[in-house]
């Protein structure tokens, strides 16, 4: 079996990427990433797109400078399923930290659900460390519509960016 070497292009996310049923986000989702592309413009976050030649995002993710901490977060990183584990998450952390790096900015922070090791295991490897842990929670909606409240321990981990 041969490899397959597929060209991917770094832009950022713009709402016309986004439509019912992207990527299998819920509606919840959507109208969050729309509310952070509107943040975008004011230049309180910047949100990535990573995507083949056909244009449409096989991996998105943001990093919001307006943290209290005053420290650029990484969040909403995702990669559609049946391409992750080829790198395409890396080439999105590195290029969200190019963009902190743009901005005179020297560390990045993310936190990671402590019920998922397999991210926490990329972050590791790109060279974020834990320096703590805290309580997250956010609402789910599930496919009929219904939202609950989902309470977990979130890992913090933290890179200095060179």
């Amino acid at each position: 079996m041969a490899d397959v070497v597929v060209p991917l292009t770094v832009r950022d996310l713009v709402a016309e990427d986004l439509y019912p049923g992207f990527a299998g986000w819920t509606d919840t989702h959507l109208a969050g990433t729309l509310e952070a592309l509107e943040r975008a413009k004011r230049g309180e976050v910047d949100f990535l797109a990573v995507c083949p030649p056909s244009g449409i995002p096989v991996a998105t993710g943001g990093v919001d400078y307006a943290k209290p901490s005053g420290v650029p977060v990484l969040w909403q990183l995702e990669v559609d399923a049946p391409l992750r584990s080829c790198g395409i998450g890396s080439i999105l952390i590195q290029a969200l930290e190019e963009r902190i790096r743009g901005r005179g900015l020297t560390s990045a922070e993310l936190g990671i659900d402590e019920n998922w090791p397999r991210p926490r295991a990329l972050y590791e490897r790109l060279g974020y460390v834990v320096v703590g842990r805290e309580p997250g929670g956010w609402n789910r909606q599930a496919p009929d519509g219904t939202v609950t409240r989902y309470e977990t321990m979130i890992t913090v981990l933290r890179k200095t960016l060179a």
